[in-house]
């Protein structure tokens, strides 16, 4: 089968290489699918270099979630691949699968796990979102955010959104955020915007996948009492919480490794899938698809995730 392949790490660019693989096996409990969609995800590009918080053996294939078909049941299937066999192939092996949720798109389903997997763990397990608290999105019109912006308003929530561009906004607007704010190059900016926006309240909880400027942004327009969920560092600079601050205004610093329930309480994972599949069923929640690529574009596809240039999920289809 033609797939992607890493033998070291580095830059997604420079380490990738599309060639002949030996195809995964149906082993261990793993179901093995002719991929027809593979959702990118930043994770990717930090697998690629090696920088993620788990390092998988090389070499490797990369692409976490999948959406395909069972080729020894014919089933529509979606969730997990299991590493090395990632997503960025022909066929792929899944560590566990769901049943493809009716209506939606290959599209739609290869990105249905990672995304919306992290938000309600974060928003209803790290911490429990409710109704009529503020909750304010970074990053609101990418895979991840963009999923949070519906969660939260699927919870009863306000939601602000932040986002980089005007373009951006738009989206985010789409998804259902109550406010959305575009700021200057210096995040700076965000603080007198939020504070005006709640009254100089502050907001219930912050999710934040971006890090360093903008989580120091963040100290400063959380409420009393309210939590901060470190989601990632897409921004580059992992930020410091200097625990004088938090003392002060008595606010939660909240970390979200949801990745690690897989193998920890997949239980939770299996309980969690099950209610988000009952907000996709009344569409309280609906995902996504901000672009699509070919196979032999992905690095195309990883670069365009790197530079934060993408809104909702992208997708690669062999």
């Amino acid at each position: 089968m033609r797939g992607w392949t890493v033998t070291e790490f580095g830059e997604p660019r420079d380490v990738l290489s599309l060639t002949d693989l030996s195809e995964p096996q149906a082993d261990s409990g793993r179901r093995v699918v002719r991929v027809e969609a593979a959702s990118v995800n930043f994770a990717d590009v930090l697998y690629c270099r090696g920088t993620y918080q788990e390092k998988p053996p090389l070499p490797f294939t990369p692409g976490l979630e999948v959406a395909g078909v069972d080729v020894a049941t014919g089933e529509r299937v979606f969730g997990p691949a299991a590493m090395p066999h990632g997503g960025y192939a022909e066929l792929a092996a899944l560590a566990w699968a769901y049943p493809w949720p009716d209506g939606m798109s290959a599209a739609q389903a290869s990105g249905f796990w990672v995304a919306y997997q992290t938000g309600w763990c974060a928003l209803h397990h790290r911490t429990s979102l409710s109704a009529g608290e503020t909750l304010l999105v970074h990053a609101a019109a990418g895979g991840v955010g963009a999923a949070a912006v519906q969660l939260g308003k699927a919870a009863g929530a306000r939601v602000i959104a932040t986002v980089g561009s005007e373009d951006k906004a738009e989206v985010a607007r789409r998804l259902g955020a109550d406010e959305v704010l575009v700021p200057a190059s210096d995040v700076a900016s965000l603080i007198p915007a939020v504070k005006e926006l709640t009254d100089g309240r502050g907001v219930d909880v912050v999710y934040d996948p971006v890090g360093g400027d903008t989580f120091d942004a963040s100290r400063r327009v959380v409420a009393w009492e309210g939590r901060i969920l470190v989601i990632g560092f897409a921004g580059g600079r992992i930020a410091d919480a200097p625990t004088n601050h938090a003392l002060v205004k008595n606010y939660d610093v909240v970390g979200v490794h949801w990745a690690a329930y897989q193998k920890r309480a997949p239980e939770l994972v299996d309980a969690w899938q099950r209610e988000l599949e009952a907000l996709w069923a009344r569409r309280a929640i609906d995902p996504l698809v901000g672009a699509e690529y070919s196979l032999e574009q992905l690095p195309d596809a990883l670069d365009a995730i790197a530079n934060r240039t993408t809104t909702g999920r992208v997708v690669v289809t062999p």
